[in-house]
């Protein structure tokens, strides 16, 4: 490559190759990524907070949180939880890194449309997904459960895939429906979030 265009591709930021002591002038230092550091509050593996105090909007522990959250998104098929699941566990362990009490957190997830499935006993996920030998989500909506969250999912999606109330996992709320949940919670003054 002459000189003349190597300067030119230099200056437009152009990647094109070069060689000997233009090459390494031209190469910038790579640093390492920093190790990240995830915490687990009240969600155990599932959920993970990487801390960040120095940052502006911080949950106030003397607030008090109400939140709906429609849980839409599902991975069906996958042999992990469902990322929307994931990202809830995120929220209930945001609030645990914040040190807000219990009695300060109000969250309720609906499961709705093909989230739903998520919800299915172990004996009901595998008459649906046959590769299956257990509903990968359970465990994370038992520790969702446990960590104060009610979970509820939507009649309406259920007669949509023909499911009974049977193929329901305990830990989860059979409602009427994922369009008329928001608003009764809304009238209670709970924010409204999609995952």
């Amino acid at each position: 490559m002459n000189t003349r265009l190597a300067l030119v591709a230099f200056a437009l930021g152009a990647a094109i190759p070069a060689s000997g002591a233009f090459a390494a002038a031209a190469t910038p230092a790579v640093k390492a990524a920093p190790a990240v550091t995830w915490v687990y509050p009240l969600v155990p593996k599932f959920g993970g907070v990487h801390p960040r105090p120095d940052v502006d909007m911080q949950l106030d522990p003397k607030a008090d949180y109400k939140v709906f959250v429609d849980v839409v998104s599902a991975d069906p098929g996958s042999d992990q939880p469902y990322h929307s699941l994931q990202r809830l566990a995120r929220l209930v362990n945001l609030m645990g890194y914040a040190k807000m009490p219990p009695s300060h957190v109000h969250i309720v997830a609906l499961l709705d449309r093909e989230a739903g499935l998520a919800a299915l006993t172990d004996a009901a996920y595998r008459r649906y997904d046959k590769k299956s030998s257990s509903n990968p989500n359970l465990p994370l909506l038992h520790a969702l459960q446990k960590a104060g969250v009610k979970l509820m999912v939507c009649s309406q999606a259920m007669a949509g895939m023909g499911l009974k109330d049977g193929d329901i996992d305990p830990s989860v709320t059979v409602t009427l429906s994922g369009l008329t949940d928001p608003v009764i919670y809304g009238q209670r003054g709970y924010t409204f979030m999609q995952l």
